[in-house]
């Protein structure tokens, strides 16, 4: 059984809400349809009520028994405005505004996550990553303890003589260019979790680097040292070593050579690495030369899921997108 299947089963057997603001989007439609037949999450689409069944209509999609709420005719706008209001005046939102605000469907959608009216968010299909994150970075924000929203990619290779039978989880390779130390140590902390919660395994944390065990000494090492250090501190049940070179991390000969005596060194299935260039770089050359499937990429770190698509995305990437997320929601703090 591929992860894929195994996320599905997951999400089947303890259903939850997710809510996709682009309720007229047709691939979407397509999706909540699909969703819906297969049970994998209690959908609600966000729009124009008329408009949604019009498209659903026009694209030939079934979507009965799916819930709609339109944010300008919902009695909860005015609820969502007020706690808009209060988790943002602080910072210059006035009551005006907020209503204003929660018209929008990303907004009324963050909403309806931050107050548990829905269990997590998906879109991208129409909307940028920046549309998404914004109301969710102001509204849903981190998770208690963690500093910084980040991403992964979960790579299934083919050679299963490394990772997890050649399951890893690679972090950050999508969101931040050139993470702090300690804004490191929360993505190796949030990606340990979502290993364990989506990928059921046992993660084995390696804080990557070109110097393994003091090798070589550069201010690029030492981040990624100190980084290693303060992920312990923030999470002493999980398996965490660094800094470690990618053949020490996952090849076991070369880790008894390079770091003897560590519990993760030549056994790793999560792997950290120290910027987005190297993250981005990594997971695209182990994607096409060792023809590994990529999924992703998944956000982490907010206090509730939340999950962005590709504007090109298919039917089938938002059905396993809000799978991804409704199997996040039955885990604590991703």
């Amino acid at each position: 059984m591929g992860l894929m299947e195994k996320i599905w089963s997951k999400a089947k057997s303890d259903l939850k809400v997710i809510a996709l603001p682009e309720g007229s989007e047709p691939r979407t439609l397509r999706a909540a349809e699909i969703i819906k037949k297969e049970g994998l999450a209690e959908i609600i689409l966000l729009g124009d009520e008329s408009e949604i069944k019009n498209a659903a209509q026009k694209e030939g999609a079934n979507i009965e028994g799916i819930k709609i709420i339109d944010p300008k005719t919902s009695e909860k706008s005015e609820f969502y405005a007020q706690q808009l209001y209060e988790l943002r005046k602080s910072k210059g939102m006035t009551i005006e505004k907020a209503r204003e605000m929660i018209l929008d469907t990303m907004y009324f959608g963050a909403m309806m996550v931050k107050l548990k009216d829905a269990d997590g968010m998906v879109s991208g299909a129409v909307h940028s990553t920046g549309d998404l994150l914004r109301p969710g970075m102001q509204i849903i924000k981190t998770a208690p303890g963690i500093s910084i929203v980040s991403s992964v990619f979960v790579m299934e290779v083919p050679n299963e003589a490394y990772g997890e039978k050649g399951l890893f989880v690679f972090g950050d390779c999508a969101v931040n260019p050139n993470p702090t130390a300690s804004e490191l140590a929360s993505i190796a902390v949030t990606s340990a979790r979502t290993a364990k919660v989506l990928c059921g395994i046992e993660p084995k944390v390696a804080m990557l680097s070109f110097s393994t065990k003091g090798s070589a000494k550069h201010e690029l090492v030492d981040k990624v040292v100190e980084a290693t250090k303060l992920a312990k501190e923030m999470a002493p049940d999980i398996m965490i070593d660094g800094e470690l070179q990618l053949d020490a991390a996952i090849v076991p000969k070369v880790a008894s050579l390079k770091a003897p005596g560590s519990d993760v060194a030549g056994k790793a299935n999560v792997l950290i690495f120290p910027d987005l260039q190297a993250g981005n770089i990594g997971y695209k050359l182990v994607q096409r030369l060792a023809n590994a499937e990529a999924i992703g990429p998944i956000c982490q770190g907010f206090a509730a899921p939340i999950n962005d698509l590709s504007r090109g995305c298919s039917v089938e990437d938002i059905v396993n997108v809000v799978a991804i997320t409704a199997v996040q929601a039955q885990g604590i703090n991703l």
